[in-house]
């Protein structure tokens, strides 16, 4: 480096800024190079005006083109001045001539040589046929490439030697001034002119444009110039014929190249005849070409779509939806999502897609609804000039749906990525609603408005199932749309019913349950200011739980969230502690949103007799407040006069409903305060050291470890809550979980294998305090996380925590064990769902869910429908092995709901069927609401997830509410899902509304919906196992055949239970043949007798299915006590009821959704008075457990 730094020498004094400044530098002898000096010769020059340069090039061919109309237009009026019948002798000077003297079959060829041109117009011919001329040998000049001949013999070279060259000999030499000269051939000059004009004109402009366009520029030029060949033709030649006038001449040619021909004008002479010939071969040979080309032309554009004009961009509005494949299932959940919303019907919708239109796709957007509002592109959003096709400069926002159907989504998700980057470089005003596949990738699009991940949401779903069931349904039937184009409904029509509501989809159904869960599915999510309000203006400066409560009682109105003016995070049920505020947002839960409402307020006397006398109401006036308000359009409501006010004492309580016999004991339920003095006190205890959880653990575990010298939970005396310290991506909302302090080691997660810290190899042996719940999935992909963090979440009580077992096909790596150490109760375990050892070894007789995921690798297939076949197999083998399970099950297509736990001969189910088809038929969103495991939350298909990212273009806050309530999401002060469970105690409340406000009195929990289970008689269904003495007549077989029909006997207890029954019924039927003799049976008794084999037949393939497992569980080892828990407990359904009426009735079983307070806001807000708190909720503990 030494000897470098000496070698370089001092900059030489002409390179000092002194000498540069001072000029001294020019000084110096340099040698000044030119370039592109071949450019400067005086041909250059010429050529690159003429030719290369876009404008002027553009310029020179505008005046080419106009010189050639002008030459046809001066032809014109030589035609319109000239009349053969007054012709010259042939030449300039000579005298007049009458032609007409000949006869018609020997006509005289000077007519045709020879016309009259005046002086003045032959000067401008002239003068036009010299700039014609030497503009053409200029450009001759310049195009020169060594080949004289190619400029010469070219085309229209000749055409303008034909035109001009005349011209200018008749300036030398007179008597040429009358010569014909076929100035009308310009036509194709003029033809040539235009074409290499719009070239020019797109190049000069930096704009590329259609070859449509230009084939359809062509193909009228064609026709024109033919047209107006043919009718100056026979026109010049029938001077020595029939004289015809142009518009003679243009008459035949229209009605002989239509094919008409209708004979009154005809050429009389051959030569005109034999040019009308060539003109017809020439345009048969020509013409079909052009057509066949625009043709062409015309099935590749309906294939890619053509532009969406840029006048209709910025006078009607629109969006892009951008989608790698186009399936017809999700372009149908999009348009039905995305129009059903009214202020949307005029919108346009422009699909931007690589591929090509399915047969499908093509029919569908052929359909007079979609065909005028939905625009199809075929190209890439990766390309400029498909996103300025699709205006996407000027759209209202860009949807970007990643293809869930493609072999590997993580290359999916980078396609989608790189769609988002696109857009947002081209259109950065523009709105992006992003849908990704993987968690770990959410980290790029975090620019994009509105965000949707797949994985995430499935598995905070698929978790929130298994301890608040049909989590998946509830959600669903939020974020789905109640009512697209249907009639308005008839807002002063009195109803039979006190809570009848418009229906989601469809008209009444014929069963009860069927009626309610369609009533209340209703209900959607929406938002307004307070002060803006008229079901919530009223509480202004009042609690949050009061206005939530009171705006039930009186409106139906499920106040769940609200959201400060000076902030942009929505809280769920801030609890007490929120005083609402004029500028707060509120969110609630209604049918529609009160901009569609209108209130009838009835004189106070109306009001005290529907008081005094509630069944004699009549119209309207026998309707509750609640139940009148409408799904869309203006509904009218009869509500108390004004003077009445809320706060009134009999305003703060629901009454109970009559109890005719009046012997029930009635309890008093608090008054929901206005303004809370006190803090309620939490369900549990957060700060504390020693809860009364951890003190049930320790008795547990002290329990455990007596009875083994290895105890399975010995982390739980250790646990904490925290935030988890590894996350296995990017991008995770941090959660405060129940954790363990020390990290578990990766032997210990394995459930099937011991290790020296445990000798344990299922799951039996670690002696758990609850059921397990199990996840099967193809592997540990990192949306799993999100499946144990809501199940570990701080809010959860430490004793109601449920173990996790993953049963993964691949071993999980190390990054994911990484991140699950951390929590209490997690195992894993490689086996498959398809095997019954590994199902047996994780524990499925005594879990409390099972969790079906559907397998990435099987969402590919030769058919579409065909992708979920796998899975739902292995659900119809679970659900016959363990028929008591309770199986959740995700699918990849909605269509295929029908199949789970699929019976044959179910007619019931086919009943479901035929109303499924009824409301496809009304244009329902949601055809499948009606099946029994979808409205029980048993099944769910990860495409319902799209509406989602559909509804969020309206309403900008569901994807935010979504996440506060599936746990992805904790913001301080917001609260949590859970839920209540109804048992027989808690019976003396009696009504929703009751529930409603005891809750909101005591704890501060907002209710949102009910899940009801309840025994069906399925009136189609297979009967049980039950035979009339009567109907038995018919039957000749010996008892022991019956028997032998029922399969061999078990020792099993369920074997020997019923050995009394079928001993006791074999007795009755043979004292009843004994007694009558053979009588021939009715029909009706056969039929009876036939579906009562069939039902023994199956109830002996089940003890078949039970012996195989309690086979396989004596193979392995383990003790098949508990299996007999798993089976079939009778026929009952279950369904939503979303924000039902205040006087909907408890039932026993029932599970009430819950949005809790967060309890860190209320320990932070009553750490003062902790004590005291305790104590209080030590007194209302009778009052408050429900």
């Amino acid at each position: 480096m030494v000897e470098l730094e000496k070698e370089v020498l001092p900059l030489p004094p002409r390179y000092r800024f002194r000498d540069l400044l001072l000029g001294d530098w020019q000084a110096d002898e340099r040698v000044q190079v030119e370039f592109y000096v071949n450019e400067n010769t005086f041909k250059e020059r010429l050529k690159l005006f003429f030719i290369k340069n876009q404008r002027s090039s553009l310029r020179v061919r505008l005046f080419n083109f106009s010189l050639k109309l002008l030459s046809c237009l001066l032809y014109i009026i030589r035609v319109l001045l000239d009349d053969p019948q007054e012709g010259r002798g042939g030449c300039w000077g000579c005298p007049r001539q009458n032609h007409s003297a000949h006869h018609l079959n020997k006509f005289d060829w000077t007519p045709i040589i020879w016309v009259n041109r005046p002086l003045p117009l032959w000067g401008l011919q002239v003068l036009v046929a010299l700039i014609s001329f030497l503009e053409t040998m200029l450009l001759v000049y310049l195009g020169y490439k060594g080949n004289l001949w190619e400029q010469v013999l070219r085309v229209p070279f000749m055409l303008e030697m034909m035109n001009t060259a005349p011209f200018l000999i008749t300036v030398f030499w007179p008597p040429l001034r009358n010569l014909f000269i076929p100035v009308f051939l310009n036509c194709w000059l003029a033809k040539h002119a235009l074409e290499n004009m719009i070239n020019d004109l797109h190049r000069a402009i930096q704009r590329t444009h259609s070859a449509m366009f230009n084939q359809v520029l062509i193909l009228v030029c064609t026709l024109v110039c033919l047209m107006f060949t043919c009718i100056c033709g026979i026109q010049h030649l029938e001077r020595a014929g029939n004289n015809l006038t142009l518009f003679d001449s243009l008459y035949f040619c229209i009605v002989t190249f239509s094919t008409v021909g209708f004979g009154d004008v005809t050429p009389k002479i051959w030569p005109s005849q034999l040019l009308v010939v060539i003109m017809i071969c020439v345009a048969l040979i020509v013409l079909p070409i052009q057509f066949e080309q625009l043709v062409f032309l015309w099935m590749e554009r309906q294939k890619s779509g053509g532009n969406y004009s840029r006048y209709r961009a910025q006078t009607e509005k629109h969006v892009v939806l951008c989608v790698s494949s186009l399936k017809i299932d999700l372009l149908m959940d999009f348009l039905n999502e995305f129009y059903a919303h009214p202020r949307l019907q005029d919108y346009y919708v422009v699909i931007l897609c690589p591929t090509e239109m399915d047969v499908a796709v093509r029919r569908v957007l052929q359909i007079p609804l979609w065909s005028q509002r939905v625009i199809f592109l075929q190209g890439s959003a990766l390309k400029d000039q498909d996103l300025m096709r699709a205006k996407m400069d000027d759209a209202e926002a860009c949807f970007i749906l990643s293809n869930r159907f493609e072999g590997d989504r993580i290359a999916a998700d980078h396609q989608t990525i790189l769609r988002a980057w696109a857009v947002k470089d081209f259109a950065p005003n523009c709105p992006l609603y992003v849908q990704i596949l993987k968690p770990e990738n959410k980290f790029h699009i975090k620019f994009a408005d509105h965000v949707v991940c797949e994985e995430e949401f499935k598995y905070a779903m698929l978790a929130l199932n298994c301890v608040c069931p049909a989590t998946s349904t509830l959600i669903t039937l939020l974020i789905h749309t109640s009512r697209g184009q249907t009639a308005p409904m008839e807002p002063f029509k009195p109803r039979p019913s006190a809570w009848q509501p418009l229906s989601r989809d469809g008209p009444a159904s014929p069963e009860q349950w069927q009626r309610m869960y369609s009533r209340c599915s209703a209900n959607e999510v929406y938002h307004v200011r307070l002060e803006d309000s008229k079901f919530l203006g009223q509480y202004q400066g009042k609690s949050f739980t009061y206005a939530s409560f009171h705006a039930h009682k009186r409106y139906g109105v499920c106040l769940i969230g609200v959201c400060r003016e000076d902030k942009n995070n929505i809280l769920l049920n801030p609890g007490p502690c929120h005083i609402l505020a004029s500028s707060d947002t509120c969110f609630y839960i209604n049918i529609s949103k009160e901009e569609n409402s209108a209130f009838i307020f009835r004189q106070q006397e109306h009001l005290h007799q529907s008081r005094r006398a509630p069944p004699a109401y009549h119209g309207l006036t026998r309707l509750p407040v609640h139940s009148i308000i409408a799904s869309m359009g203006t509904v009218a409501m009869d509500l108390p006069d004004s003077g009445s006010s809320p706060d009134s004492a009999d305003g703060t309580t629901l009454g109970l409903p009559a109890d005719p016999m009046g012997t029930e004991k009635r309890h008093s339920i608090a008054p929901v305060l206005e303004v809370v003095d006190a803090i309620p006190s939490p369900t549990f205890d957060l700060l504390s050291d020693q809860s009364e959880d951890e003190a049930t653990h320790s008795d547990d575990d002290s329990a455990a470890s007596s009875t083994s010298s290895f105890p399975p939970l010995s982390w739980s005396s250790s646990w904490v809550k925290g935030y988890p310290t590894n996350s296995p991506y990017i991008g995770s909302s941090p959660t405060l979980c129940h954790l363990v302090q020390e990290k578990i080691p990766f032997c210990c997660l394995r459930l099937d294998k011991s290790c020296h810290h445990y000798p344990y190899e299922d799951a039996r042996a670690y002696h758990f305090q609850n059921k397990l719940i199990i996840v099967s999935a193809e592997r540990a992909a990192n949306g799993l996380y999100n499946f144990i963090v809501p199940l570990r979440a701080y809010y959860r009580p430490r004793k109601e925590l449920n173990p996790i077992v993953l049963l993964l096909e691949n071993t999980p790596e190390t990054h994911f064990l990484e991140a699950i150490c951390w929590f209490p109760l997690v195992y894993y375990m490689v086996g498959s769902i398809d095997n019954l050892d590994d199902l047996l070894r994780c524990g499925v007789t005594f879990a409390a869910n099972m969790v079906v995921v559907d397998k990435e690798s099987s969402m590919i297939a030769d058919e579409d429908y065909m992708a979920d076949a796998k899975t739902i197999v292995n659900v119809q083998t679970l659900f016959r092995l363990f028929p008591g399970l309770n199986i959740i099950t995700e699918l990849t297509h909605p269509a295929n709901m029908r199949f789970m736990q699929f019976k044959a001969k179910d007619r019931y189910a086919l009943a479901l069927s035929k109303l499924e088809k009824k409301e496809r038929e009304n244009g329902s969103n949601l055809v499948f609401m009606f099946r029994l495991p979808f409205a029980a939350g048993k099944v769910f298909s990860v495409s319902m997830l799209d509406t989602l990212l559909y509804q969020s273009f309206v309403k900008d806050y569901m994807i935010s509410i979504t996440r506060l309530l599936l746990g992805l999401d904790s913001m301080p002060g917001s609260g949590f899902l859970c839920a209540l469970k109804v048992t027989e105690d808690d019976l003396w409340i009696r009504s929703y509304g009751r529930l409603y406000q005891k809750l909101c009195s005591s704890t501060g929990d907002i209710p949102i919906g009910i899940y009801r289970t309840e025994s069906h008689l399925f009136s189609a269904a297979e009967p049980q196992v039950s035979v009339s003495v009567e109907d038995y007549e018919d039957t000749r077989e010996p008892r022991d055949a019956l028997i032998c029909r029922l399969g061999p006997r078990d020792s099993t207890g369920s074997d020997q239970a019923e050995q009394p029954l079928l001993r006791r019924k074999s007795m009755q039927w043979a004292r009843r043949l004994s007694r009558k003799g053979g009588r021939r049976p009715s029909k009706t008794a056969a039929e009876r007798i036939s579906q009562q084999r069939l039902t023994l037949y199956r109830r002996s393939e089940r003890q078949e299915l039970s012996a195989l497992v309690k086979t396989r569980m004596k193979h392995l080892g383990l003790s098949a006590a508990g299996y007999m828990d798993m089976m079939d407990h009778g026929n009952t359904l279950s369904y939503i009821l979303l924000n039902p009426s205040p006087d909907t009735r408890l039932e026993i079983n029932d599970v009430v959704y819950l949005i809790r307070p967060d309890p860190l806001t209320l320990v932070s807000a009553s750490s003062p008075s902790r004590k005291a708190s305790v104590s209080r909720s030590e007194d209302l503990k009778d009052s408050t457990h429900l």
